[in-house]
C-alpha cells in the first residue's frame, strides 16, 4: 500500500481539496483516465471504495478522507525535505514560510523583513495571518517555519523566544464617556459592549481572561477577524476594545485609553522544537533575534 500511496501523495490531496476528477486532472496536467485508474487501483489496495457520487462531483469516503489526511501532511514533509535539501547546496538563496498575527503586519514584519534583506537579497519570504491558534496550528503541522506570536505559546513541541512587550490601551469612541480619561480600569467596563476578535485570537484570550479577573464577562456586540474592523467599529460608536495603540497615531473616531494597572502582552517568535532549520530559515531567525535583543 505504501508504494502504491507514494507516486500519488498530490493526487490525493487535490481531490480532497477539489472533490472533482476532471478539475483535479486539469490541475495536475494529467488525462483524467489516469486519474481514474490510479482512484481505482488505490481503493483496491486498500479493500474499499475512496469516493462516491455526490451531484456533480464525488466526495471521498471517511477511510479515504483518512488517508488523504495522511497524504497531505506527507507531501508538507516531502517538500520541506525538497527545500531543504536545494538550500544546502545553495545557502544563498532560500525560502522562508513566516507565519504572524494580523495587529504585527503594520509595522514590525516589515521592519524585521526590511533588515534581512539588506543583507540577504536573495532570500524569498511567504508570508501567512491568522489568529494565535491558527498560527499554532500550522506551525506544529509543519505549514510553517517560523511564527511571530503573542502571547508566546506554552506548548511543549515549540521552542520560542520573547522579542518585546506591548502595551494594550482601551480603544473607544471619541464621544464615550471615558475618552477624556487620562486613564481607565477594567472594571469600569462591567455595563459596556465589547468589539472583540473572535476566539482563537491572543487579543481575545487576553480580554476575556482580564473581564473575568475584574469579575464580568463582556457583553459581545460584534466579532472580527482584523483588528482594522474592531478599529473602525469603535470608531462608529458600536462598542468599546482592549487592542495595542494603533501605528503611526490614533485612528480618527477612536481615543486610545491607557489602562491601570498598565497591561501589557509578550510578543515572541516561535519554531518547531528540535528540529534541524534549514539555512535562510536559520539566519532569518538568528537576525530576528539579534535584532531584537
Amino acid at each position: 500500500m505504501t508504494a502504491l500511496l507514494a507516486p500519488n501523495l498530490v493526487l490525493l490531496a487535490t481531490l480532497r481539496r477539489v472533490g472533482n476528477v476532471t478539475r483535479t486532472a486539469e490541475l495536475l496536467g494529467v488525462p483524467q483516465p489516469t486519474i481514474s485508474r490510479r482512484i481505482a487501483a488505490l481503493g483496491e489496495a486498500l479493500g474499499a471504495p475512496l469516493t462516491v457520487p455526490d451531484g456533480r462531483g464525488i466526495r471521498l469516503t471517511r477511510a479515504a478522507e483518512l488517508l488523504a489526511e495522511a497524504a497531505e501532511r506527507a507531501a508538507v514533509s516531502v517538500e520541506t525535505g525538497v527545500r531543504r535539501a536545494l538550500e544546502e547546496i545553495e545557502p544563498a538563496t532560500g525560502h522562508v514560510v513566516l507565519g504572524f498575527l494580523h495587529l504585527l503586519g503594520r509595522s514590525l514584519v516589515p521592519s524585521l523583513l526590511r533588515d534581512h534583506r539588506a543583507q540577504h537579497p536573495h532570500v524569498r519570504f511567504t508570508l501567512v495571518q491568522g489568529s494565535r491558534q491558527d498560527m499554532v496550528d500550522r506551525l506544529l503541522s509543519g505549514e510553517l517555519d517560523l511564527a511571530l506570536l503573542a502571547p508566546v505559546p506554552d506548548e511543549p513541541l515549540l521552542d520560542s523566544a520573547v522579542l518585546t512587550q506591548q502595551e494594550i490601551f482601551l480603544s473607544v469612541p471619541s464621544t464615550h464617556r471615558l475618552a477624556n480619561r487620562r486613564s481607565a480600569r477594567i472594571a469600569e467596563l462591567t455595563d459596556e459592549e465589547f468589539v472583540l476578535l473572535e476566539p482563537g485570537y491572543g487579543l481575545r484570550r487576553i480580554t476575556d481572561e482580564l473581564c473575568a479577573a475584574a469579575g464580568f464577562t463582556p457583553k459581545v456586540a460584534f466579532e472580527g477577524q482584523e483588528s482594522d474592523t474592531v478599529r473602525g467599529l469603535v470608531a462608529a460608536g458600536l462598542g468599546v476594545a482592549l487592542l495595542p495603540r494603533f501605528e503611526p497615531g490614533s485612528p480618527a473616531g477612536v481615543v486610545e485609553v491607557p489602562l491601570i494597572p498598565p497591561i501589557g502582552r509578550t510578543i515572541g517568535l516561535a519554531w518547531r522544537a528540535g528540529e534541524h532549520l534549514p539555512p535562510a530559515v536559520d539566519r532569518f531567525r538568528g537576525n530576528v533575534l539579534a535584532t531584537t535583543s
